[in-house]
Parts: structure tokens; C-alpha cells; sequence
């Protein structure tokens, strides 16, 4: 059902409709020839009537006056075949001879032969005619008609009587003379020692148009023919090729594609409507194979969060259902002091569960773009107090140095308070947790280019290179790295959430090394609008 048909294909139609109205541009050029030709006063203007009719008459003059037994009728026939205007050549022999190729009219003959008639002397004789090979007469007579009479008979013809095969109509009688010669046919006499022996008659009109036709119409079809074959050939190479190929260049790029092939592209040669759609299609193209990576990209980092979310529960899980198979086995006494310390482990593991559950929950709302967010202007200062306020606890107990510093210009920012300060407040626990005993941590704030950068710096081992493209990935942890610390690795999910918070702001974040040693982290966050 899909199948092309090949009366409706664009190749067909394209290729029918050029070739249709070629041949129709050569028929009509054909006809305007044929009609202009015919109406022209001679079909091949080499030369007139009377010149015609002058030219055989004195030819055959000096034939006869060289060689008078020469058979004339294979003479005229010879020299004269080519012609495309009829005579008649009539001798006082009575014989007669017609022009082979274009036959003369049926009266033409009788007319000739009053003309000799009258040339001679003979009865109703009426002086005329051209003279040739001895004398010239006065010429044509004012109504260019014969005087012989019509039942006279030679031996070759029958002087009356249509002209077999003739173009030019039927039996005649027309003219006014009655001979049918009519005022449009030019006469010569034909002269040897002065006396006319013979009349040529031409007639003066043009042949018909179906002569015409007969002559030129296998010359003009071959070129018809080869024409229209040419010019078939070149818009096949020149138009039909080229589009044909690219659009079938376009037919694998599409096929190649719906099996699977995404970096498949079609040509983009030329500058017409195929290019365009090849254009088209092969953004249609690079747009499905970003789509198709994201897609990949995400199956791959879900995969690797059900893994790594697996992981991270297994093990206090696992550290929970020991001790509390532990504590329930009746076989093994435990002291009191014991008992306490298992029972105090499985309630630190279930703490530990339930704040990478929390985590989990709280990173998938970030990024999902839920939870609900109030948007309002926050002072910065009021978030570096928060912060010192609440990590006094920790750093006392580690004797590392925590401080706070705001530069003078800083604004507010724009965001949503609690969370900006959960952001902040990630960031230093991470840098209290890696930062060995007797070390600094410092916060500070700066203004940006309509931002608020806040730097976190701790002066702990820092972070190896190799690791530094992903320190915000989920469960990403440098710990091995962070040598002489005393805290415990967190669940991994702390600058996931932070990167996740920043961006929902509208922000940046990235982390760094410092070039004394140590960890730097630089947020940046959209000032709010002073206006």
C-alpha cells in the first residue's frame, strides 16, 4: 500500500511534463516553418518562375542546336529532378514532358501547346512569348494565355486531359484563355535556327503545403526526433540526475535512521528545495540523538543511583540486623555496658538510614522541581551568623577556627532562605568534617557582576584533581583522600543537594583547590534587583 506509483511519482510527472511540452515547443516551431514557407512567393526562392522557364528553355535551345536527335525527355528529367516548382516543356514534335518531382496543373500542357501553336503561326496565333537559341519575342501577352485549340492531339499526351499525379488540383480550364494557364503562369520559348521548336510553361504559384510537407517532413522529424532525444538527455543529467541522487541519498539517511543509525546525515549539496529538506531532516536528526543521549545518559545515572542508593543502605542495615540478631540470641550473655553499646550502635545506624533517606527525598524534590520555594530577599549577613552559630559545636570540639567575613557592596540575594541556608550550611559541615585539628575554615562574601559569590575554604588536604569533575555527583566520596580526619564520611549526598539548590536559583557552583592547600567551594547566586 505504501508502494509508489509510477504515473504519480515526482520523477514521472516531472520527466513526462519536460518531454511533453519539448515535443509541443517543436511542433509548433514546425508548424510557423511550414506555414511561413508556404507563404512565401517560391518554397525555395533560389530562383523565380520566369527564371525557371528561361533557364530549361535556353538550355534545351543550346541542347538541340548541338545535338538534334537528343532525346530531351532523360535530358530534362536528369537536370531539372531536383526542382520543387512544376513546368511543362511541350515540343512541336507533340511531345510533352512534365517535371517528375512536383507535377503541374492538369491544363497546363494544352496551354503550352497554344502557346507553340501561336508562336509558330498557326491558326488563332497570338504573338508572345520569350524566345531562345535564335530571336527573343515581345514576350508574355497581357493575359498570359495560349492560342492553340483544344482538340488538337500529339503523340505523347493528350493535349486536353488531366496531368497525371498533379498538385495542384484537378482538371483545369480556369484561366480566362481557356487553356487554363491562367495570368499566373510565366512561358519560354524554345528556339533552334530561328524557329520555335518548344514552350516551357512554369506556373508562378508556390506548390501546396503537402508537398512541402512530403520534402522537408523526414528531415524536420529526424530533427524533431533528435532534438527532442538531446534535450531529454541533458535534462536528465542536468536536472533529474542530480535531484534523483540526493533524494535518494536522502531515502537511505532516513532508513538508516529508523534502524538505529542516530549519526546518520543526509548531503546538504545545492541550493534548492532537496537541500532544504535535507536540512530539515538532518536537524530532525541531531535533535533526536541529543534526546536519545540524554535519555541514555539518564537510564545510565539511574542505574547507577539505584546502585549506589542500594549500597549506601545496605550497610547500616546490614550493621543493624547483626547487632540485633545479636542482642537477641538467649545463648550469649551480655553485660549491661554491652547491651547498651550494641543497642546504642543500631540506634546511630538507624539515624544514619533515615538522614540518607531524608537526603534521597530532599534531592529528588530539588531536582524533580518540587517542594514548595519562597521567593523573597535574604541578607547575607544574616546567613554567615546563622551558620557560625550553628557549627560553634563542632569546631570547638575539633579546635579548628571558623570565620565569617562580608565585603563592603554585597546585596541581598534572591531566593528562598531556608534553602540557601541549607546550601551554605552543607558546605561548611563538609569542610568541618575534612579540615584536620587545628585548622581554619572561612566564609565570606563578595560582591559579583549581579551576583553574590560566597566562598567556603578550609585548610584540609584539598581535593586530587582527578576527582575535582566530580565532587557533586550523587555518592561521590574523596574520603581515602582526606587523610587525618576525625568526623565520618557523610552519606554522600551533601553537595548533590547543594549543586541541586544553587541551580534551582539560578546560580553556579564549583569547587576548586586553593594554591596554599586545601578545598575551596565558590557559590554564585543572583543578586537581588536594588530597584
Amino acid at each position: 500500500m505504501g508502494e509508489t506509483v509510477w504515473y504519480r511519482s515526482l520523477y514521472w510527472r516531472i520527466a513526462l511534463g519536460f518531454v511533453a511540452l519539448l515535443a509541443t515547443l517543436l511542433v509548433v516551431q514546425v508548424l510557423v516553418f511550414l506555414w511561413m514557407t508556404g507563404r512565401m512567393p517560391d518554397l525555395f526562392p533560389s530562383r523565380t518562375s520566369a527564371q525557371l522557364a528561361a533557364a530549361i528553355a535556353e538550355d534545351l535551345s543550346d541542347a538541340l542546336t548541338g545535338q538534334p536527335s537528343i532525346d530531351l525527355e532523360p535530358y530534362v528529367t536528369d537536370r531539372y529532378s531536383s526542382s520543387h516548382r512544376g513546368y511543362v516543356v511541350v515540343l512541336s514534335t507533340g511531345a510533352v514532358i512534365v517535371s517528375p518531382r512536383v507535377p503541374p496543373p492538369p491544363s497546363l500542357a494544352r496551354a503550352a501547346r497554344g502557346r507553340l501553336m501561336g508562336a509558330r503561326g498557326g491558326p488563332d496565333s497570338t504573338p508572345g512569348g520569350r524566345d531562345f537559341g535564335g530571336r527573343r519575342g515581345r514576350g508574355r501577352d497581357d493575359w498570359g494565355r495560349g492560342s492553340g485549340r483544344g482538340g488538337d492531339r500529339g503523340p505523347g499526351l493528350e493535349w486536353g486531359a488531366p496531368i497525371p499525379g498533379s498538385a495542384y488540383g484537378g482538371p483545369g480550364g480556369s484561366g480566362p484563355s481557356g487553356f487554363g494557364g491562367g495570368p499566373s503562369t510565366e512561358y519560354a520559348n524554345i528556339v533552334v535556327d530561328g524557329e520555335v521548336v518548344g514552350v516551357v510553361a512554369v506556373p508562378q504559384e508556390p506548390p501546396p503545403l503537402s508537398l512541402a510537407l512530403r520534402d522537408l517532413g523526414p528531415t524536420l522529424a529526424v530533427v524533431a526526433l533528435s532534438l527532442l532525444g538531446a534535450g531529454t538527455a541533458v535534462a536528465a543529467l542536468v536536472i533529474f540526475r542530480p535531484t534523483r541522487r540526493r533524494l535518494h541519498e536522502l531515502q537511505k539517511a532516513a532508513r538508516a535512521l529508523g534502524a538505529g543509525e542516530l549519526a546518520v546525515r543526509a548531503p546538504e549539496s545545492g541550493h534548492d528545495e532537496v537541500t532544504a529538506l535535507s536540512r530539515a531532516f538532518n536537524d530532525m536528526a541531531t535533535q533526536l540523538e541529543l534526546r536519545t543521549q540524554a535519555l541514555e545518559n539518564a537510564d545510565r545515572t539511574r542505574r547507577q543511583l539505584l546502585a549506589d542508593v542500594s549500597h549506601e543502605l545496605s550497610t547500616p542495615l546490614s550493621a543493624i540486623r547483626g547487632y540485633v540478631e545479636t542482642l537477641g540470641m538467649r545463648e550469649l550473655p551480655l553485660d549491661e555496658a554491652t547491651r547498651r553499646r550494641y543497642l546504642g550502635i543500631v540506634n546511630d545506624e538507624s539515624e544514619r538510614l533515615e538522614h540518607i533517606i531524608g537526603d534521597l527525598l530532599d534531592l529528588a524534590r530539588l531536582e524533580g522541581g518540587g517542594g514548595s520555594w519562597r521567593v523573597e530577599p535574604v541578607a547575607v549577613s544574616h546567613l554567615l551568623e546563622r551558620v557560625r552559630h550553628r557549627h560553634a559545636p563542632a569546631v570547638a570540639e575539633k579546635h579548628i577556627t571558623l570565620t565569617t567575613s562580608l565585603a563592603p557592596g554585597v546585596g541581598e540575594l534572591l531566593g528562598d532562605q531556608n534553602r540557601l541556608e541549607q546550601a551554605l550550611q552543607n558546605l561548611v559541615a563538609n569542610a568541618i568534617r575534612h579540615t584536620p585539628t587545628g585548622g581554619r575554615v572561612a566564609v565570606s562574601a563578595m560582591p559579583g557582576e549581579e551576583t553574590v559569590i560566597l566562598r567556603v575554604d578550609d585548610t584540609g588536604p584539598g581535593i586530587p584533581p582527578e576527582h575535582l569533575p566530580h565532587v557533586f555527583d550523587r555518592f561521590y566520596k574523596v574520603d581515602q583522600s582526606r587523610t587525618g580526619t576525625l568526623l565520618p564520611s557523610g552519606s554522600g549526598l551533601g553537595l548533590s543537594i547543594v549543586q541541586a539548590i544553587v541551580m534551582r536559583h539560578g546560580g553556579s557552583v564549583q569547587a576548586s583547590n586553593r594554591s596554599g592547600g586545601g578545598a575551596r567551594v565558590e557559590l554564585s547566586l543572583p543578586v537581588a534587583s536594588t530597584s
